[in-house]
């Protein structure tokens, strides 16, 4: 959503940009991914990727508390890749932003579009305009009316960007572009829609990103939001558990959780209580989706982040929430480069969405 050189003035949409490294500083990682075209430019190559843990209360609520901390994760994720590229791209959580739809007359000259975005936006936004960035981006036609056209504004309080922005600068990188994180997640979704009948046509779909410490659930029909929630459940829950049952200290028991050793009583009295809860929470954000708009049915559920790979998650939330579902891997059509473990891309495919949908701005047109 954002975008632009950050040592100039904003420009946003208007600058094509180059490569770039698609960057997720989420509570408990840095994620990068690098893309490029396959060679008849109709298909996309993973080149490298690289996920970096994080030290525990360096980002909080989606603010990066510690930036030095960060900036040296997200130095080494960049150095361990072997890249050459430099230009990133990043994003801020949905909770620091505000977005407003708005429908206007087509055909305006642009100031004068830039007028009309600036006064709506100084009608919702509770700062003064001065201390906030402010992006807009024409989407579509207005439904109801050819000669209207919808438009998009996006705006956050500046130092959200400029924390993102320095970040990347202490660790030697620059950052050409900041999305917002579910629209990131959703570009990169829909690069996976085309294993769905009709490629997902008029179909309701619950992306639910199960993080460190949040479930993200963002529900779409036809390429746009319905509804977004955020739940407070992650997979920090288990890790607390390993650690509670096990007497591990929690670093130990989040290694334990991703390598595996833990004692043979651990699927039935820790894993699977743990997906069966996680499950109650996929259907009940599925309830207050039903609930809060017009929409009866969910057809598929998709599922993100870390904890998306435990087995039979997928097959629990299916059973409980009777809703197919999914666990996404934006990769799964792509080329892979000599650099890439496919198996390993497999495991870490569902923490890459948001990543990946960055490293696409590498070829957006506008």
């Amino acid at each position: 959503m954002f975008k632009g050189n950050f040592d100039i003035n904003f420009d946003f949409f208007k600058i094509k940009p180059p490569v770039l490294i698609g960057v997720d500083i989420s509570s408990s990682a840095v994620k990068l991914v690098e893309l490029s075209r396959a060679g008849n430019d109709l298909t996309y190559r993973i080149e490298r990727y690289a996920i970096e843990s994080l030290p525990t209360d360096a980002v909080l609520d989606g603010d990066i508390v510690n930036m030095e901390a960060v900036s040296e994760s997200l130095q080494r994720g960049w150095k361990r890749m072997g890249t050459k590229q430099k230009n990133v791209a990043l994003a801020l959580p949905a909770t620091d932003v505000i977005t407003k739809k708005i429908i206007v007359p087509a055909g305006q000259r642009e100031d004068d579009l830039v007028f009309q975005v600036e006064n709506e936006a100084s009608q919702y936004i509770p700062f003064p305009l001065n201390e906030v960035d402010l992006d807009f981006q024409v989407t579509k036609t207005a439904p109801d009316n050819p000669e209207e056209v919808e438009v998009l504004i996006a705006a956050s309080r500046k130092e959200k960007v400029e924390d993102r922005v320095a970040t990347a600068v202490a660790a030697g990188l620059k950052a050409v572009v900041v999305d917002v994180e579910p629209y990131a997640a959703q570009a990169a979704l829909e690069l996976t829609l085309n294993q769905l009948p009709g490629n997902g046509k008029d179909q309701v779909i619950a992306l639910v990103d199960i993080g460190a410490t949040v479930m993200k659930i963002n529900v779409l029909l036809n390429g746009e939001s319905l509804y977004t929630r955020d739940q407070p459940f992650g997979g920090n829950q288990l890790t607390q558990e390993i650690h509670n049952q096990f007497n591990l200290s929690l670093e130990a028991s989040e290694t334990a959780k991703r390598n595996g050793g833990l004692p043979e009583n651990y699927n039935a009295e820790v894993l699977q209580p743990f997906c069966e809860t996680l499950a109650i929470e996929v259907m009940r954000a599925i309830q207050f989706f039903f609930t809060s708009t017009q929409y009866t049915e969910v057809n598929y559920i998709f599922l993100a982040g870390g904890s998306a790979v435990i087995p039979g998650l997928d097959a629990i939330i299916s059973t409980r929430t009777q809703v197919s579902t999914l666990v996404v891997n934006p990769f799964s059509a792509m080329e892979l480069s000599s650099r890439i473990i496919p198996r390993q891309l497999n495991l870490d495919a569902p923490s890459l969405l948001v990543a990946c949908g960055l490293a696409l701005r590498s070829f957006d047109p506008s």
